[in-house]
């Protein structure tokens, strides 16, 4: 992982662009962790805004706390349905 100093993106912006196509760069100011540029060339639109969206992790990671059904149990469930 590649880091920068906010001064440094400044001057080489383009650099830190293509390098973050292959790996994040950590931009620093005053020697602390302030953003990350992570490198989205030639993904979809879509899974860009998702991959980046608070709102749709925290939906996810409230999902995952719910209780799931095994395949079996899913199965029988809708066989009941059918009936």
């Amino acid at each position: 992982m590649k880091t920068v100093n906010a001064r440094g993106l400044q001057k080489k912006i383009k650099e830190c662009v293509d390098m973050s196509q292959r790996d994040q760069v950590v931009i620093t100011r005053r020697g602390k962790p302030a953003a990350v540029l992570v490198g989205v060339e030639g993904k979809d639109w879509g899974d860009v805004v998702l991959q980046t969206s608070s709102r749709f992790w925290k939906l996810i990671e409230e999902r995952r706390k719910e209780s799931t059904l095994s395949m079996r149990e899913l199965r029988t469930r809708l066989k009941k349905r059918k009936k």
